[in-house]
């Protein structure tokens, strides 16, 4: 499953977990095996690469980052899996993320809208044989609501507000986690639980500073 993924790779990413993300508090077993099994590095360009495991976000070209490892972590735990969810991604990036939601959910369904990352993404899974992951190039503000609904949605950008297609694609009991807030002063984690039809609760969770969500209802791409 690991093409060039050496006895190093494997060492730093052991220790990534124990050291980033075990020691800071995430437990959930199926979260902490998920990130000890998806090679980091083969979602990094090809010169970045020895910096995969360090405990940092980093550039993936297109203004874009893959974010530090203990976020995936942090947020992978927050949506509260237990095994063969269906789960939308908003923002695939180069596909890490959603590598690590796939070992979990029984599908991932994730939206990426830089056609050159959703393709680079789409590269690694088959490089991978990661074979339970759609990609689709196109505004994540809307969802995807012929897929829905969706026990569980991540959104890996910031926005102003949580889009309401978002809202409406969560299937009930389903939980939301996104990054809400200003692009300046950076945003706080939200986790949106639908407890009915028309019913949601909301808990703020962490401070967080992400790139922004450009679509119809995120912010508009002058404003990143």
């Amino acid at each position: 499953m690991r093409p060039n993924d050496t006895a190093t790779t494997r060492a730093k990413r052991q220790t990534m977990v124990t050291t980033q993300i075990a020691a800071r508090g995430i437990h959930d077993p199926l979260v902490l095996e998920a990130m000890r099994t998806v090679p980091r590095h083969a979602f990094m360009p090809g010169d970045l690469q020895e910096m995969a495991y360090d405990d940092s976000p980093q550039p993936i070209g297109w203004n874009q980052t893959i974010s530090q490892p203990f976020i995936v972590a942090y947020m992978t735990e927050a949506l509260g899996l237990s095994g063969g969810e269906t789960v939308l991604e908003i923002g695939c990036g180069r596909g890490y993320q959603a590598a690590i939601l796939s070992r979990i959910a029984g599908r991932v369904f994730t939206i990426e809208r830089v056609p050159e990352l959703a393709h680079k993404a789409d590269a690694t899974f088959k490089k991978l044989k990661i074979t339970n992951i759609d990609v689709q190039v196109g505004d994540g503000t809307l969802g995807w609501e012929e897929k829905g609904p969706f026990d569980a949605i991540l959104v890996t950008a910031s926005g102003p507000r949580i889009p309401a297609p978002l809202s409406e694609q969560l299937a009930i009991a389903g939980t939301l986690l996104m990054p809400v807030g200003s692009l300046r002063y950076g945003q706080k984690l939200i986790r949106q639980t639908r407890v009915t039809r028309d019913a949601f609760h909301t808990d703020d969770l962490l401070a967080v500073a992400f790139v922004p969500l450009i679509g119809k209802l995120g912010w508009e791409e002058e404003e990143s």
